[in-house]
């Protein structure tokens, strides 16, 4: 019995993130994290205001409630798609 192994036509070309277009490389994961961080950010800002007398409890409470969903459906996404990676990792070819 004889193996040989199997040599494709032509090279594989992977994209890399700098050859990328600006407007694609902003857009999709790189907006999503950016919303997310935005979302914190508010959320963090009005308990400090509210520890520092400035701000309102229903304002804090509204914002802190928003940053927990946002990091809710950021968790769930990350974990669809990783199981769905795992899926195509895991086919037989």
């Amino acid at each position: 019995m004889r193996i040989e192994p199997i040599v494709p036509d032509r090279a594989f070309e992977i994209p890399s993130i700098s050859a990328l277009p600006p407007a694609a490389a902003a857009s999709g994961f790189g907006q999503i994290v950016a919303a997310a961080a935005s979302v914190l950010d508010r959320a963090d800002a009005a308990e400090s205001a509210f520890a520092n007398g400035r701000g309102g409890l229903q304002e804090m409470i509204v914002e802190r409630a928003r940053a927990d969903i946002t990091l809710a459906v950021a968790a769930t996404g990350a974990q669809r798609a990783a199981q769905a990676l795992n899926t195509l990792l895991g086919m037989q070819i």
